[in-house]
């Protein structure tokens, strides 16, 4: 049987989003799984989707929810909104969960990929991969052919070759030898590309293919999740608008 990897990330405590990727990817014969950070944050459930991508044996790295709803650190960096949501979560998280939080490194080497939540030369600053130059600097720093990240919640595609980086649509493509490539897998919980779609990827090693996916999933329960935990309404919202 071919090896079919999942790459999931900024889940973001949205567990319908995130049953519903998983059950897609099952239909699509993955068999392994790995994530790329944030499974908490901004949604409502954030027990559900630790327990969910624990019981998958996920190979995950820490995002920056991940990190400040684990640890109590100030959230100077945080907007009001999101600071809002991680006092939230720290209380709302089990201590098993937090627990395993607090364990995440902030860069794996698994199925021979690398996996990131935010850039490689500062994986702990949290920094965003925006342009071909943000890219480049991460790829200068990556050893494997290719890596998975997150944190902008915007899928896309990144391909070095003969020292220039190309930037590429997500889509359905296949792995050039002698090239690298960074890849956001965009967000299952809370995506920012005017899409309203969960966003993840399929990786297959034994032909180098990669696929990009977006799942619709029923985002009035996410909504409904959200108003009765009593978050801002806003992150409600901003569901329907995939911003």
């Amino acid at each position: 049987m071919d090896r079919k990897i999942a790459v999931l990330g900024d889940i973001h405590s949205n567990l319908e989003a995130l049953d519903t990727v998983i059950e897609d990817a099952r239909a699509q014969g993955v068999n392994e799984w790995l994530c790329v950070g944030d499974v908490v944050g901004y949604n409502a459930n954030p027990n559900e989707c630790c327990a969910r991508i624990r019981e998958l044996g996920a190979v995950t790295v820490c995002g920056n929810h991940d990190h400040y709803c684990a640890w109590r650190e100030p959230l100077d960096d945080f907007s009001p909104l999101a600071a809002t949501v991680v006092q939230w979560t720290r209380d709302a998280l089990s201590s098993e969960n937090t627990e395993w939080l607090r364990s995440l490194h902030h860069v794996e080497l698994a199925a021979g990929l690398t996996l990131v939540h935010a850039t490689l030369d500062g994986p702990a600053y949290w920094g965003y991969v925006f342009d071909d130059l943000d890219a480049e600097t991460s790829i200068s720093y990556q050893k494997t052919q290719v890596c998975f990240h997150g944190h902008t919640h915007v899928p896309v595609a990144f391909e070095m070759h003969h020292g220039r980086v190309f930037r590429l649509a997500p889509g359905i493509f296949r792995l050039d030898a002698g090239r690298k490539y960074f890849l956001n897998t965009g967000s299952i919980g809370q995506p920012r590309d005017g899409d309203v779609r969960a966003s993840y990827c399929i990786y297959v090693p034994s032909d180098k293919h990669v696929e990009y996916r977006r799942v619709p999933y029923d985002i009035e329960k996410t909504q409904r999740a959200i108003y009765d935990a009593g978050l801002p309404t806003r992150l409600a919202t901003r569901l329907s608008e995939g911003r």
